[in-house]
């Protein structure tokens, strides 16, 4: 009798196999270095004319951040993969068994489900990190070209593309585990998503809890990530889905359990995922911590340490529409970064249509309404400087100094990206042909 360890191994070898020939991988593998090419040259192109290179935007260069301006949108060729692509190769791992009948043995080896689907989770996510070798080449390359690597938010920016690709995994495992063909199951992953999507653009034009729900989207927290913010209630929904997906996949994945039993125990793993995502969006948003070298997502240090000490609730009335551009200033810029640094902030939106289009000659639209104790003012700037400026007013705290020393200064860069083009279209292609063939023969 084979032990559990040696079952398992067996099974990741069989997997690495069943990877190895797919069709889904090699795939992948092939149109990454082309989305890379494109977009790290792109990047980088814009980067170096607002550095300065001609002679052009000179004076912007005090304030180029690399991971806005570079590994942003680099990396955003991981997140179109891992929707259009990596959901194929999930499935191919999970419902390729059942087409070819290979998931009847792996039923006779006595394994528990859990394990069988933790190896195919596993030999997913060692695919994905080999699909991940075109951007860190990107980072070498940046490195030679001269420009500078801040670990923190790089450390942040793979971690949310990891986090994204263990979203996708889990939903393509379970939806392969679940319907009886592949076709249906890449449908239904698909729906899926188009889901999220539908969920961040009421977001954007209803606000209220669409809004809050949209937050906790897969592009939405890959987009904090990119921007060097973790928040510890979204990693902790991203896990949560994970978890419950891959538990799906292996309720599902018993062939021989009836159905009823699935159906319920399936019903019992919802409900879990639902309570530990309200338990999650409990968490408050000061559990989060902004790794960007720039620190784009806070206030000054010497501010933030001023707010800290202002203990009475503080409570905000907005009243602009969802779809008015100073709302989303006023979020992005002033408000977010106040909820993670204040203890007591509570934020209300008024307003009677989703555009405020129409609202502009009514009493109050455009208003912001602060509340701190008993006392209250009213402004309509919506920068972080003149929020600012309100809050310290009311608490009757005097502004912090500004260091200047402290003040991110960027990395310029004003050098075109000439050896992208031959490393992502030529010798990418070149290595995955000769790494193909290698596989094949030490495989056959």
């Amino acid at each position: 009798m084979r032990s559990h360890k040696s079952a398992f191994a067996w099974l990741l070898e069989k997997e690495w196999r069943d990877l190895v020939v797919s069709r889904s991988w090699w795939v992948l593998l092939l149109v990454m270095g082309p989305l890379v090419g494109v977009s790290f040259s792109s990047a980088i192109r814009t980067y170096a004319e607002v550095s300065g290179l001609s002679g052009t935007a000179a004076d912007a260069s005090e304030v180029l951040s690399p991971l806005i301006g570079v590994w942003a949108p680099t990396f955003s060729a991981c997140e179109l993969a891992a929707v259009f692509l990596l959901p194929f190769l999930a499935i191919h791992l999970v419902a390729g068994d059942r087409q070819s009948g290979a998931l009847k043995l792996e039923l006779q080896q006595g394994m528990s489900s859990v394990f069988r689907i933790a190896a195919k989770a596993l030999v997913a996510l060692a695919a994905w990190l080999i699909a991940m070798l075109p951007p860190l080449t990107a980072i070498l390359l940046w490195r030679f070209y001269g420009g500078s690597v801040y670990a923190p938010e790089m450390a942040a920016l793979i971690a949310g593309h990891l986090l994204n690709a263990g979203l996708t995994i889990a939903l393509g495992a379970a939806t392969a585990s679940i319907t009886e063909h592949p076709s249906t199951a890449a449908i239904l992953t698909l729906a899926v998503t188009v889901s999220t999507w539908i969920i961040s653009f009421f977001g954007a034009i209803q606000g209220g809890w669409w809004e809050r729900a949209a937050g906790y989207t897969p592009a939405a927290m890959v987009g904090e990530f990119q921007h060097g913010l973790v928040r510890l209630d979204a990693t902790l929904v991203a896990l949560a889905l994970i978890l419950t997906g891959l538990g799906l996949a292996a309720i599902w994945m018993r062939l021989g359990v009836a159905v009823k039993r699935r159906v319920y125990e399936s019903a019992g793993a919802v409900l879990l995922l639902a309570a530990a995502i309200f338990a999650c969006t409990r968490i408050p948003a000061s559990q989060s911590w902004d790794w960007s070298e720039s620190r784009g997502n806070s206030f000054p240090e010497a501010d933030e340490l001023a707010l800290k000490k202002i203990d009475t609730p503080l409570r905000i009335e907005v009243h602009l529409a969802p779809e008015d551009p100073r709302r989303f200033d006023l979020d992005h810029r002033a408000l977010s970064k106040l909820r993670r640094v204040m203890p007591n902030v509570q934020v209300d939106y008024a307003s009677a249509t989703s555009t405020g289009l129409f609202e502009q000659t009514s009493a109050g639209y455009g208003e912001i309404r602060y509340y701190l104790g008993t006392r209250s003012t009213m402004s309509r700037v919506t920068t972080a400087e003149g929020v600012l400026e309100v809050v310290y007013s009311l608490a009757r705290v005097a502004p912090p100094k500004e260091d200047e020393e402290a003040v991110f200064r960027g990395h310029p860069l004003a050098m075109p990206a000439r050896p992208a083009t031959a490393i992502f279209y030529v010798l990418w292609p070149g290595l995955l042909l000769a790494g193909g063939i290698l596989l094949r023969k030490r495989l056959n």
